[in-house]
């Protein structure tokens, strides 16, 4: 018995319902090389990244499983049709399915809900006996994962890095966050070997750099600590995001410099301090975050930003000072997304009894339109200020000032023009209305 599963991480539409093509990705997902690692003896795996490739149709394989970030479950929804009116088993999964499985499932056969490791093995299974499960919901307890299937991505149009997973998960409570209603606060820590077994198998396939896939790595400093002295006798390149305390344990900070992370991105989400604590981030202090910035840049790591608007604190007289800070902290590559409600989320059930949400097609939302009503903004006028934010700093005279006119062009020119190119393509994406990105 040979059967087959085709994995498809969908794109996304843009403003007009057009599929967003790019000729290039550079941010690839871990989610299918790992499954298809796990899949039992005698199943055979494809993946198809609809960003930089069509979707085969016509495939031969027997099941298609379709997951990708929540604003992607709306292409998701429908390409999951498609393949049904073809008489194909199709399952979903990724966060959007994971928290609202009952919407899903009136596309598909099967839904799966949060970590697929164990789900997808056992889908397998009764596929072979013929008795799929309108759900699969198997939580896991401890992350050790195989290697995974990276000869799946690699000859395909990627960047210069690859995925290699350390955590999954956060402690920290944020209200409007997705991972926190999947995992409630637990976090899981892969054993440092099994990261390290990746990281040298990527150096073996000829990659330099790799990104660290971690909700927030910085969540056990101890494990952070110790892998990053084992990373770096590697001689690699990495970048990930991890929560803010990291400028504050100087030691893990040096031995994250010191081990080649170039680049970590931060959920700094408000610079008003009544935004941060309607998001349960009361942890966070704005007024600390110019230095936070300043110690991280100067050990030698970039600082890249998300932002949110439409919080209730927001005025546009408040995102205009948050432009202001940004062009301030000469933060390399800021990112915006609209507050949204996503069902399941803490957010989503306060918003909903105090009569904000002002849509409830979960398929439709996306990071660059607001559905909350805001005491100061409507939802109109909070998606108006969203493109008005990043047209003033995605111009071309603002992306030049933080790239090759700043001293960081002296220090690390290839790592500032890589910049330089994530600046631009995100402004391309800006003027067609399409929310700036993962590449």
């Amino acid at each position: 018995m040979n059967k087959k599963i085709l994995f498809i991480q969908p794109s996304i539409y843009d403003d007009w319902g057009r599929v967003v093509k790019k000729k290039k990705l550079y941010f690839v997902g871990l989610a299918y090389p790992v499954l298809a690692s796990l899949l039992p003896e005698g199943w055979t795996a494809e993946i198809c990244i609809e960003t930089i490739e069509d979707i085969p149709y016509d495939t031969d394989a027997d099941v298609i499983g379709i997951g990708g970030m929540g604003h992607a479950a709306n292409r998701g929804k429908d390409i999951a049709l498609e393949f049904k009116k073809r008489g194909k088993i199709v399952y979903m999964g990724g966060p959007m399915v994971s928290l609202v499985p009952e919407l899903a499932q009136q596309y598909c056969d099967s839904v799966m809900i949060g970590d697929s490791e164990e789900s997808i093995v056992e889908l397998c299974h009764d596929l072979e006996r013929g008795e799929l499960k309108p759900i699969y919901n198997r939580p896991i307890t401890k992350l050790e994962l195989p290697l995974p299937r990276y000869d799946l991505v690699v000859n395909k149009s990627i960047g210069d890095f690859l995925p290699v997973q350390a955590g999954r998960g956060c402690p920290n409570t944020c209200k409007f966050c997705s991972i926190h209603c999947i995992y409630r606060g637990k976090y899981l820590k892969r054993p440092i070997p099994e990261v390290i077994r990746d990281i040298r198998y990527v150096k073996s396939l000829g990659f330099r750099k790799f990104l660290l896939i971690d909700d927030n790595i910085v969540a056990d400093p101890d494990y952070m600590l110790e892998l990053c002295r084992q990373i770096k006798p590697l001689k690699m390149k990495w970048m990930s995001q991890c929560a803010i305390q990291i400028a504050d344990n100087e030691p893990l900070l040096r031995a994250a410099a010191d081990s080649g992370c170039y680049t970590l991105s931060f959920g700094l989400e408000s610079i008003t301090k009544s935004n941060l604590d309607q998001f349960h981030k009361s942890w966070c202090d704005p007024a600390d975050y110019v230095r936070i910035i300043k110690t991280v840049s100067d050990a030698g790591i970039e600082v890249a930003s998300e932002m949110i608007v439409g919080a209730d604190g927001d005025t546009r007289e408040s995102l205009l000072a948050t432009v202001d800070f940004i062009k301030h902290t000469d933060i390399v590559a800021p990112k915006f997304y609209c507050l949204t409600p996503i069902p399941g989320t803490d957010l989503h059930e306060e918003m909903k009894a105090a009569g904000k949400i002002t849509d409830y097609d979960y398929f439709q939302y996306k990071p660059s339109v607001s559905v909350l009503d805001t005491p100061n903004l409507n939802a109109a006028e909070v998606t108006e200020c969203y493109w008005m934010v990043y047209e003033k700093l995605y111009t071309i005279p603002a992306i030049l000032r933080r790239t090759i006119f700043h001293r960081r062009f002296l220090r690390h020119p290839g790592r500032t023009l890589f910049y330089l190119m994530v600046n631009l393509v995100y402004r391309d994406q800006i003027k067609r209305r399409i929310a700036p990105n993962i590449l």
